[in-house]
């Protein structure tokens, strides 16, 4: 490891979904946005659905859509754990932009409480998508 970088890990229960030396790491904690540098102190967080975003060593900016999880980190390695993980060049744009018109259609008809907050939650997974996608594409258009 270079003295200015650590391990960032991504890990959802289908698969490894980064595992590289980076130089700085953004995530959506519960409480904001948490960065991480190396020899960060040791911490725990929980995340919220949103977009992380990390730096290569080589300056690099590179974006991926979580679905919310934990962020463990330690002796320089930062671990993610996630339901889901999304690379930005990976998220099918299309798809995400349809799955929120139907998040919206549905949170628009008030039905039944566990359906509206389902819908929220939708919502918020496929904006979080469509931000990753955006970015990492660079033409995000500031939903």
């Amino acid at each position: 490891m270079a003295g200015n970088t650590f391990l960032l890990e991504v890990v959802t229960p289908e698969r490894i979904a980064l595992s590289e030396e980076v130089k700085f790491v953004v995530v959506p904690a519960m409480e904001g946005e948490l960065g991480i540098l190396s020899n960060h102190a040791p911490i725990v967080a929980g995340l919220r659905i949103g977009v992380l975003r990390y730096t290569m060593p080589n300056g690099e900016v590179h974006y991926m859509a979580l679905s919310g999880g934990l962020m463990e980190v330690i002796d320089n390695e930062a671990k993610v754990l996630a339901e889901t993980a999304e690379h930005g060049r990976e998220v099918d744009l299309l798809r995400a932009k349809a799955a929120k018109e139907r998040a919206e259609r549905r949170l628009a008809e008030r039905q039944d409480q566990i359906s509206y907050v389902r819908a929220q939650m939708a919502l918020l997974r496929a904006l979080a998508r469509i931000k990753a996608s955006e970015l990492e594409r660079g033409g995000y258009s500031g939903l």
